[in-house]
């Protein structure tokens, strides 16, 4: 598809994410919405109670605008709006539960950009559902019929959804009794739930970066080891038990210890998925995760009793459909997570940093960060981008099927979501990027150095051949 990518659709406002855009998009979500839930058998088809869709946006500038252009799209494609003004992504994910919605933001993004995200009962849309959208775009529908459109309502939903997520946390870990913690926003939407709710479940908090401004002044909006350097020094200098850095949108999250160092997102996710594990009941717990991830998740979930599923970047939400209808009645996915992103299957089926904060803290309170990185063995890792045009790509992965496991013949292959090789000692997955013109590796081994030397060679003789 031209219009999704792996995360809704994002771009600059100026000539992709534009009104005009908005505007067609949400006039397509409304008419497929309205057919999906006439073949439910609902009467949201016809000339009776109309669809009802959320819409929310995160800080930017260019957001009001956005969100409004979509709000005048779906209205004019015969659905009821509910803007619930500036949440994090998850809180408008919780607040689509019965109903469809929007999310307008970019994300981890730079300013000058916005995106748009769609949902259904909570869960983002999947694949079949973005292309009947992004084939509606394309055909231009007309409004429906002038008595036919929605009307438009304000209304709250970050309070409730900040109790949830209280609520929720309170079944895990222990109480925070004014365990030291420190939280950078990143001026992003993280601010108006992840604070709060720490406070509540009795933590010190310090807020850094904590005022919502979409210009992103403390930092750019995408947590990384680099971006983060004055949280880090602040826990480091601090004596803070943990720090916790978050996007622009409050789906992201990142981990940093006592030292100020950052805790890696593969250790982060096998806290959770072992924590998970072992708290389902007795039967087939699973945990979805995507094919980038560490072999220490499969080690941790494998200890605690689970297994673990894979399912290309981007589609946690159809992983954890299809490990359940292909499991047996005492299948449970427990868990679902990407690196950065965690789905809390119990709390409800959307990314949420706001939760994953509430958890990990209330862990770290019980347990101690140190004793939950304890058993978990972390490799080496490695993540490389090598240069490959677009156009190339397909032909690339398609000799890189062939010549990878000719360059390690020893090793299992498995083309399904790229190309990953199990090895003694490791693993390395080589998959093209689905927003700019690299060829990935992510590789964790105990020589890893030597293991992406290779590898990129052999991606780069790929490249060379294919032009």
């Amino acid at each position: 598809m031209d219009l999704f990518g792996t995360a809704g659709i994002r771009g600059p406002v100026r000539d992709r994410v534009t009104p005009a855009l908005a505007l067609r998009v949400g006039r397509a979500a409304a008419r497929e919405a309205r057919a999906d839930d006439t073949s439910d058998g609902n009467e949201g088809g016809g000339s009776g109670t109309p669809v009802e869709f959320v819409v929310g946006r995160d800080g930017r500038e260019t957001g009001d605008a956005i969100a409004s252009a979509v709000t005048s799209g779906l209205q004019s494609g015969g659905a009821r709006v509910v803007r619930v003004g500036r949440v994090p992504t998850p809180a408008l994910a919780a607040a689509s539960r019965g109903r469809y919605g929007v999310m307008v933001t970019a994300s981890h993004n730079p300013p000058a950009d916005n995106g748009l995200k769609l949902f259904r009962d909570g869960r983002e849309y999947d694949r079949e559902a973005e292309r009947r959208v992004e084939e509606a775009v394309a055909a231009e529908a007309p409004p429906v019929e002038w008595d036919d459109w929605g009307g438009v309502e304000r209304a709250d939903r970050l309070t409730e959804y900040r109790h949830a997520v209280v609520a929720y946390a309170r079944g895990h870990g222990a109480p925070l009794d004014g365990l030291r913690v420190a939280v950078d926003t990143g001026n992003g939407m993280a601010a108006r739930a992840a604070p709060w709710v720490l406070r509540e479940l009795g933590a010190h908090v310090v807020t850094l970066n904590g005022n919502v401004d979409g210009h992103f002044p403390g930092r750019e909006s995408k947590p990384t080891p680099e971006s983060l350097a004055d949280l880090r020094a602040f826990v480091a200098d601090g004596e803070f038990a943990l720090g916790l850095g978050f996007d622009g949108d409050g789906d992201r999250i990142v981990v940093v210890d006592g030292d100020g160092d950052v805790v890696h997102e593969d250790t982060v996710l096998a806290v959770l998925a072992e924590h998970y594990t072992r708290a389902a009941t007795p039967g087939d717990p699973v945990v979805v995760t995507t094919p980038n991830a560490s072999a220490r998740i499969d080690e941790r979930v494998a200890e605690a009793g689970g297994r673990v599923e894979r399912v290309r970047l981007g589609a946690l939400h159809e992983g954890i459909v299809a490990a359940r209808a292909a499991g047996g009645p005492d299948t449970e996915v427990v868990f679902a997570a990407e690196p950065w992103k965690h789905t809390h299957t119990r709390f409800g089926p959307w990314m949420d940093a706001v939760a994953s904060a509430a958890i990990l803290t209330r862990l770290v309170a019980e347990s101690g960060l140190d004793a939950l990185r304890g058993p978990i063995t972390e490799r080496p890792y490695r993540k490389v981008s090598v240069d490959c045009p677009d156009g190339r790509k397909t032909a690339v992965m398609a000799a890189l099927e062939r010549t990878l496991p000719e360059a390690f013949p020893d090793a299992d292959v498995d083309t399904e979501h790229g190309v990953r090789l199990e090895l003694d000692g490791g693993w390395t997955l080589v998959r093209p990027s689905g927003t700019e013109p690299y060829v990935r590796v992510y590789a964790e081994h105990d020589d890893v150095d030597a293991l992406v030397d290779r590898t990129v060679e052999v991606i780069e003789a790929a490249v060379a051949d294919a032009g």
